[in-house]
């Protein structure tokens, strides 16, 4: 049998070390219904997620966000609608737990309030095609929010359309002194143009493993990374609703129970109301690239990738990416 000692030599082992005793116990909360943009693909009100009455009551959030922590969350994953729409949600949350916001950057987070919150700024591929995907090129707006912001990335989702052209975005957020995390786009609503054909997702694998050569400093990801989200492909297994961990936990009735992260829940801005997964539940899970998803996976898998060395230093890198991705160790 297999050993972490017997696979990897020193170096590995102490990179092992540094993540093993993390015990993440992360959740998801929709921090508000409403957004500043409506962009196409968006999951969140394509699939109806957004009508539920969003509570207003700061206490009754304060109080929520207790209960959270006593259950053992120690990583809280603010989504929206726009999270920073409602900053007193926010600060309520950053007081209390180790905190993310996912944002689309149009609003700059006051780093007075929030010196070392992590920020992730959405960006759905080049100018143009957020301009035709959310109305509006946000980079323009974003990067002179945060530009040289030690605790910010971009999450660039690349779309069908960028393949081949990832670079000049890559060099935009050079430029702006970011780093970036590469996903794709899973075109929940079907924007004609937008789908993705297994030619294209070969050629963006390619791409993204240069991009990585060639800008390591800037890009937080990892080979194995890119081969999984790509292929939907882990050791032979194809990624889809019996495989995902990133499920509700009260919601999960899978039989046999599957490979989960732990207490994970997504809640509504009700704070009552729970969601499927961490994307929704109108979504083909067979069509999913959220890479969040797909990281989650790979991670919560740790013994499968026991077989080789290589297959354990590619689950430790990933698992070094996703903590980076939340500066659970610096990047």
């Amino acid at each position: 049998m297999n050993t972490i000692s017997s696979l990897l030599n020193e170096d590995w082992h102490e990179r092992y070390r540094r993540i093993a005793n993390l015990n993440i116990r992360s959740s998801i909360y929709d921090l508000t219904n409403r957004c500043n943009l409506r962009c196409k693909g968006c999951f969140f009100f394509s699939s109806g997620e957004h009508i539920v009455t969003e509570e207003m009551d700061i206490k009754k959030w304060e109080h929520f966000i207790d209960k959270e922590k006593a259950r053992g969350v120690n990583l809280a994953i603010l989504i929206g609608g726009e999270p920073t729409l409602c900053m007193d949600r926010l600060e309520a949350f950053y007081k209390r737990l180790p905190t993310y916001c996912a944002t689309n950057g149009l609003i700059k987070v006051s780093r007075d309030k929030f010196p070392d919150m992590m920020v992730g700024i959405s960006l759905w591929g080049g100018g143009e095609d957020e301009k035709v995907l959310r109305g509006k090129d946000t980079f323009a707006v974003s990067s002179k929010n945060y530009e040289g912001d030690p605790y910010t990335y971009y999450l660039y989702t690349v779309t069908p359309r960028q393949v081949g052209k990832i670079e000049p975005v890559i060099k935009r957020i050079v430029d702006v002194g970011l780093k970036v995390h590469l996903q794709l786009l899973s075109n929940d609503e079907s924007v004609d143009g937008f789908y993705w054909r297994q030619g294209e997702l070969d050629d963006l694998r390619f791409e993204m493993d240069e991009m990585l050569d060639h800008y390591p400093q800037t890009i937080i990801s990892s080979k194995y990374y890119h081969e999984v989200i790509t292929t939907g492909m882990m050791l032979g297994r194809r990624f889809g609703w019996e495989e995902c961990p990133s499920v509700t936990e009260s919601l999960d009735t899978r039989k046999p129970p599957v490979r989960r992260l732990i207490h994970f829940y997504r809640w509504a801005a009700d704070l009552k109301t729970i969601h499927r997964c961490c994307t929704s539940a109108t979504r083909d899970c067979s069509t999913c690239k959220d890479g969040a998803a797909h990281m989650s996976w790979i991670m919560v898998n740790k013994r499968e990738h026991m077989n080789t060395t290589r297959d354990m230093q590619n689950w430790i890198e990933v698992y070094e990416m996703f903590a980076k991705l939340y500066r659970l160790i610096p990047w």
